[in-house]
C-alpha cells in the first residue's frame, strides 16, 4: 500500500536567512521590508524555525534537523524540499535549482543525516546537470505527488520544466498533470505548492489562477476520479499561503495538516470546519521566512519516505 503521508520530515535550520535576489525575479511572493537589518532578519527566521520544530515534535512528528553550515551563505536553505525528494521505493532523487546561489543548498551532509536516522536508498537520481541547459524542476515545489494514484501536479512555470518532469515521471512510473495557473497580476505561479496542497482525502487549491477552463476542468475531474475533496481558497488566501500546507503523520499515526499562522487566519470558519473533518490542523507563525523568502510551512519541510533500514 502506497502511502500519501508519513511522519518522517526532513528541516534545515538556517545559518544566515535573509532576502534573496536571484529567487525574487520571479517569486511575487517575496517582499523586500526595510523596517528589519539582515541580522534581525536572520535571528527572527531561526526563532521561528525553533518554534514550528517543537510544535511538530510536541505533536509526535519525527523531525530531522540538518544545520545550514555558516559557509557559503544560503539565505533559501530552510527550503529544502526544492532540492531533494526521498521516495518510498528507495529513489532519491536531487533537483537542478532556477537559482545560482540556491544551488549551493544540494549538500552531501544533509543527504547523510537523514541517512543516520535509519533509511536507506538504492537508487540515486542526479538531475542537477540540467542546470546548464537551463532546464529547472524544483523538488516538491515544482511538483505536487500523489503517491496513492501515481500522479504528479505541476504547474508550469520558469522553475517547472515540461521536459524534465517528463523525464522523471518515466523513470518514477508516475504520470504527470501538468498547467498553467497565474496571480492576480497575470504573473506565472513560480511553484505549484504555493497555490495547491493534496492530503489523502481532499485538495486545497486556488483554481482562480488556472486560466484555461479546459485545465480547470481537467484537475476537477482528477480530484473526482481519485477522491479528493475541493476545498476551494481565493486569490487573497493564496497571497497568505493558505495553499502552502503539507499532510504528515505523528507517532500515534493520526495525520495533522501543517501550515503557517498566517495561512490559517486567512482560512474561513466553513474552511476550518470542511478540513478538520478530514485531518487535524496544526500551524506556526513563521511571519519573517514568510515576507523575506516568499515560501511557506510546506516549503520548510522535505518528506522522508526512504525505506527503513533493518535492525
Amino acid at each position: 500500500m502506497r502511502r500519501q503521508t508519513t511522519r518522517h520530515i526532513l528541516m534545515i535550520r538556517p545559518a544566515n536567512f535573509g532576502f534573496n535576489e536571484e529567487t525574487a525575479a520571479n517569486n511575487a511572493f517575496q517582499s523586500r521590508d526595510e523596517r528589519l537589518r539582515p541580522e534581525e532578519i536572520r535571528k527572527h527566521a531561526i526563532r521561528e524555525f525553533d518554534g514550528f520544530v517543537e510544535r511538530l515534535r510536541a505533536a509526535g512528528v519525527h523531525v530531522i534537523v540538518a544545520a545550514d553550515s555558516a559557509k557559503p551563505v544560503k539565505p533559501d536553505a530552510v527550503f529544502p524540499n526544492n532540492w531533494a525528494t526521498f521516495h518510498q521505493e528507495g529513489f532519491l532523487v536531487t533537483y537542478p535549482m532556477f537559482a545560482p546561489v540556491r544551488r549551493r543548498e544540494r549538500r552531501r551532509q544533509v543527504i547523510d543525516t537523514v541517512l543516520r536516522e535509519g533509511f536507506h536508498s538504492d537508487h540515486r537520481v542526479n538531475l542537477e546537470f540540467n542546470e546548464k541547459f537551463n532546464r529547472f524542476l524544483e523538488g516538491t515545489g515544482s511538483i505536487i505527488f500523489d503517491h496513492q494514484h501515481r500522479l504528479a501536479y505541476a504547474c508550469l512555470s520558469p522553475r517547472t520544466d515540461a521536459d524534465l518532469l517528463d523525464e522523471l515521471c518515466q523513470l518514477l512510473e508516475y504520470d504527470k498533470v501538468v498547467f498553467h495557473a497565474q496571480d492576480g497580476n497575470g504573473q506565472d505561479i513560480y511553484h505549484t505548492n504555493v497555490m495547491m496542497a493534496l492530503g489523502e482525502t481532499f485538495v486545497v487549491i486556488c483554481l482562480d489562477t488556472v486560466c484555461d477552463p479546459q485545465e480547470r476542468r481537467m484537475l476537477e475531474q482528477k480530484f473526482r476520479d481519485t477522491r479528493k475533496e475541493i476545498v476551494e481558497i481565493s486569490l487573497a488566501q493564496m497571497n497568505a499561503f493558505a495553499g502552502n500546507m503539507l499532510q504528515i503523520r505523528n507517532d500515534r499515526d493520526e495525520t495533522l495538516l501543517v501550515m503557517s499562522e498566517q495561512a490559517y487566519r486567512a482560512l474561513t470558519p466553513e474552511q476550518i470546519q470542511t478540513l478538520e473533518r478530514h485531518t487535524r490542523l496544526l500551524y506556526s507563525p513563521i511571519d519573517t521566512i514568510e515576507t523575506y523568502g516568499g515560501g511557506s510551512a510546506r516549503c520548510m519541510i522535505a518528506e522522508v519516505f526512504l525505506p527503513e533500514k533493518e535492525v
